[in-house]
């Protein structure tokens, strides 16, 4: 096992390379830039965190980004000082030939320096290291309490499959799949942070002000208040297709000639379940564990953010598109990516824990 781990290691450098290098290119090739937005701003035009120009209508963007690409093929004609352009374009690195830039920001990323923040004045791993608190304890929560549901839930349903309970449940089901998660979430708030209703949970931030004031079960207990409603909102959405996976799975090996050898020997229905057909009918439901869990931290996680003002790495990485802040967002990118091999990595590892009878090693020879 260790050999295939470190096959699969070595095998993240040209993967990460390849996407790093795609998502290089398509950004040099999207219209805009920090650059850009500077004279866009000395013209009187600027472009807020949301995506709008300030002082325009929301139907106007569009026309404004093609207005401002316009003005930066022609800015020489429009009265701009040649020399202040090219001082923002070495201030921002953008007078190197676009390879070099992108072989000097790798090389800087293996040391992971990602530089600093080009409208925050912060380093970005500085503003990474802060909002990772806040994904980490929604996506791990989110991930951790969606398989607490889906897997027993999805294990009754297939061993009563076709009685009312299970009909019932899959209604549950797609239903709850159905309510995105962000109206799920506007509905907590006016049920019970202030709305309409009660008031019982707060609105902002991961944790009280006076946090650091409590003792550590208060704060413990202060830390799960405020993570209540959002991790709510984003399990309702997600547990209805890993449910319905676990269930299938266990029907298919139900049904295998195995299980009724087992039933035959006089084994308890309970020790059919957990001690043969678990092990096996898992193994699909492990390997999707890595994907969820990166999923729900750096995807699903973003409107639940804005919604409960929740500072985390969706956000910032959001901001750092609208805003052109490349050093955010390749750092955020370069990150993002590395935990994804990492966890499918992870997922193959945790394979052969689940069944020992799985062996990678022999596979490649």
């Amino acid at each position: 096992m260790s050999a295939y781990i470190l096959r699969r290691l070595l095998l993240l450098i040209p993967t990460l390379f390849g996407i790093m290098v795609l998502n290089f290119v398509i950004v040099q090739a999207a219209p805009g830039g920090p650059v850009e937005r500077v004279i866009a701003q000395l013209r009187g035009h600027d472009m807020a965190a949301t995506g709008r120009f300030a002082g325009t209508e929301q139907g106007d963007f569009q026309s404004q980004q093609a207005v401002m690409s316009q003005d930066s093929r022609s800015r020489g004609a429009q009265g701009i000082d040649p020399a202040l352009i090219a001082e923002l374009e070495r201030m921002y690195g953008f007078d190197q030939p676009p390879a070099q830039r992108f072989v000097q920001m790798m090389g800087n990323y293996l040391r992971f320096d990602f530089g600093q923040s080009f409208y925050q004045d912060r380093s970005v791993m500085d503003l990474i290291l802060e909002k990772l608190p806040v994904s980490i304890s929604l996506g791990l929560w989110t991930t951790l309490l969606v398989y607490a549901v889906s897997i027993p839930l999805g294990i009754r349903k297939a061993v009563r499959d076709g009685s009312t309970f299970d009909v019932a449940t899959s209604v549950v089901v797609i239903v709850g799949y159905a309510i995105p998660g962000f109206l799920f979430a506007i509905l907590l708030i006016v049920l019970f942070a202030g709305g309409s209703f009660l008031d019982l949970f707060p609105l902002r931030g991961l944790t009280s002000d006076h946090w650091a004031d409590l003792n550590w079960p208060l704060r413990i207990l202060d830390y799960f208040w405020h993570l209540a409603l959002p991790v709510t909102a984003m399990v309702i959405g997600g547990f209805a297709g890993l449910t319905m996976l676990t269930k299938n799975s266990f029907l298919e090996e139900i049904n295998k000639q195995y299980v009724l050898t087992a039933r035959s020997k006089g084994l308890t229905e309970r020790r059919v379940l957990y001690g043969h057909v678990f092990r096996n009918a898992m193994l699909i439901v492990v390997a999707g564990f890595p994907g969820a869990f990166i999923g729900i931290l750096f995807t699903s996680a973003l409107l639940i953010e804005v919604i409960f003002s929740l500072d985390g790495l969706g956000l910032l990485g959001f901001e750092a598109a609208i805003n052109r802040d490349y050093p955010v967002m390749f750092g955020a990118l370069y990150i993002f990516t590395l935990l994804g091999l990492l966890m499918n990595l992870v997922g193959d590892v945790m394979y052969t824990v689940i069944d020992p009878r799985i062996d990678f090693e022999s596979r490649d020879r």
